[in-house]
C-alpha cells in the first residue's frame, strides 16, 4: 500500500470504527511516519507542541472563558432586552433581535454553538410567542450562531492566522463587515417573511422603559468596545485583549449585575479549560497531520494540477467554496480551519488571493456549513436544547442557507468587502 492510498485508507478507517477526530490525524501521521517516510518518530510529539507555541493561540482560551462568563452571568439577557426595546414596534421585532444579538453575541464569545445556546435559550420561546412557526424559528437562531465564526473576535480567524501566518488584528478587521452582511442578508428575508405571515407588532413600552433597559445593559454592551476598541487603539494586542475580555467579563457579571457565584465562576473556568484542551489537541494533532501532507508533496500537487488545467481565478475559488462547504457540514470547523490552511494557502497565492480576504472566506464557508445538514454543528446544538426532530430543524434552515450562499458569493467575489476593513489596521 502506498502513503497516497495510506493517507485515505487510514483516515476512513478510523473514523468508521469511531475515533475522535484528533486521534484519526494523530493515527494517519504515525503510520505515515513510521512505515513510509525516513525521519524519527519523535518527530511528531515535537511537531504537536511546535504547533502549539504560537502567540495567537493564547488568544483562544481567554476568549472562551469571556463568552462563557457573559452567557452565565446574565450578559445575553440584558443584550437581547436592549435590543428588543429599540426596536419598539417594528412588525418584525423579534426575529431582528435575534440576529442583531447574535452579532452582538458573537462579539463577545467568538463561537458558533455558545451563540446558539445563549440566543436560543432567550429567544426561542419569545418567538413562538410572536407567533412564528417552529421551523422559522429553529431555523433563524440555528442560522444566527453561524455569524459569531466570522464577526471578531472569532476563534476562527485566530486559528486562521495562527495557520496561515496572518495579522490576527487584520483579520477581525476584514470581518466586520462579511458578519454585517450575513445578518444584513438575513434581515431582508426576515422582512420578506414577517410581511408574508402578517406577524403582529409588538406592544409600545414607555420611553422611560427604554431608557432603564439601555442604561441596564450598558456594561454587557461595553465588551466588544472593550476588546476591539483596545486592538484597534494601539492599547493591547488581539491576545492581550481576550485576557482583558476575561477580566472585564468576571467584573461585569459578578461585581455589576452579580448574577455569578464564586461556585458558578469556578464552574466557568472548569468547562472553558475542557474546552479549550478539546481545541487544541485538534490543533496540535492536525499540525502534525498537514506536516506529513505537505512533506508529501499534497499542496505543490494541486498547485500543479491548477496551473496544468487553467483553472481561472474564478473557478478555482468556486471549486475551493464548494469543498470547504461540504468539509464545513462533516468536520468540525476548528479541525477544518487548521488541517486545510496549509494545504490550499499555496493554491490560493498561486492565484494571487490575498491571505487575508482567504481568511474570511474560509471561515464565512465553514459558518455556513456549520448549520448546513447533515452534520452542522448548530444544527445538533438545536436538537439538544429544544429537543425537535432533526426534520424539522433542516427543513427551517433551508431559505437561511440559501441567504448566506448568496452573500458568501458576493464576499468572495467582491474582495474589498474584506479587506477594507483590514486597510485600516495595516
Amino acid at each position: 500500500m502506498s502513503l497516497s492510498v495510506a493517507l485515505i485508507v487510514v483516515p476512513a478507517l478510523t473514523l468508521i470504527v469511531g475515533f475522535p477526530i484528533y486521534l484519526v490525524l494523530l493515527a494517519t501521521s504515525a503510520v505515515a511516519v513510521l512505515w513510509y517516510m525516513n525521519v524519527p518518530s519523535m518527530l511528531i510529539p515535537q511537531i504537536m507542541f511546535g504547533g502549539l507555541d504560537k502567540f495567537a493561540l493564547l488568544a483562544v482560551p481567554f476568549f472562551i472563558f469571556a463568552g462563557d462568563i457573559m452567557a452565565r452571568g446574565g450578559v445575553s439577557r440584558r443584550i437581547v432586552d436592549c435590543i428588543l426595546a429599540l426596536f419598539g414596534r417594528a412588525r418584525a421585532a423579534r426575529p431582528i433581535t435575534t440576529i442583531a444579538a447574535s452579532e452582538f453575541f458573537g462579539a463577545v464569545s467568538g463561537s458558533s454553538p455558545a451563540t446558539v445556546a445563549a440566543m436560543g435559550k432567550l429567544m426561542y420561546p419569545s418567538l413562538r410567542e410572536g407567533g412564528y412557526s417552529e421551523k422559522f424559528s429553529l431555523g433563524l437562531i440555528t442560522s444566527a450562531g453561524g455569524i459569531a465564526s466570522v464577526m471578531p473576535p472569532s476563534i476562527l480567524m485566530i486559528l486562521y492566522g495562527a495557520s496561515a501566518e496572518q495579522s490576527v488584528a487584520e483579520l477581525f478587521a476584514a470581518g466586520v463587515i462579511p458578519a454585517l452582511l450575513l445578518g444584513f442578508g438575513t434581515l431582508l428575508y426576515i422582512l420578506w417573511y414577517s410581511r408574508r405571515v402578517n406577524s403582529p407588532p409588538e406592544k409600545k413600552r414607555l420611553f422611560s422603559q427604554v431608557v432603564k433597559l439601555v442604561v441596564n445593559a450598558l456594561p454587557a454592551l461595553g465588551t466588544p468596545v472593550v476588546i476591539l476598541g483596545g486592538i484597534y487603539s494601539g492599547v493591547f494586542s488581539p491576545t492581550e485583549s481576550a485576557g482583558v475580555a476575561g477580566i472585564y467579563g468576571i467584573l461585569v457579571t459578578k461585581f455589576i449585575y452579580r448574577e455569578l457565584t464564586w461556585k458558578e465562576l469556578w464552574d466557568v473556568v472548569h468547562s472553558s479549560s475542557r474546552l479549550t484542551a478539546q481545541i487544541l489537541i485538534v490543533v496540535a494533532a492536525s499540525g502534525v497531520f498537514s506536516w506529513v501532507l505537505t512533506t508529501s508533496g499534497v499542496p505543490q500537487a494541486l498547485v500543479q494540477y491548477v496551473s496544468a488545467t487553467g483553472e481561472t481565478y474564478w473557478s478555482t475559488l468556486l471549486i475551493i467554496n464548494i469543498f470547504l462547504l461540504i468539509i464545513g457540514c462533516l468536520v468540525d470547523p476548528i479541525s477544518a480551519i487548521v488541517l486545510f490552511t496549509p494545504i490550499l494557502i499555496p493554491i490560493v497565492q498561486y492565484l494571487g488571493i490575498d491571505l487575508i480576504h482567504f481568511g474570511v472566506i474560509m471561515a464565512v464557508n465553514l459558518s455556513i456549513g456549520m448549520f448546513t445538514p447533515p452534520f452542522g454543528l448548530n444544527i445538533f446544538t438545536s436538537h439538544a436544547l429544544f429537543g425537535a426532530r432533526m426534520s424539522t430543524i433542516c427543513a427551517g434552515l433551508v431559505p437561511f442557507i440559501i441567504v448566506q450562499l448568496l452573500v458568501l458569493m458576493l464576499i468572495t467575489y467582491v474582495p474589498v468587502l474584506s479587506l477594507f476593513g483590514a486597510g485600516f489596521v495595516k
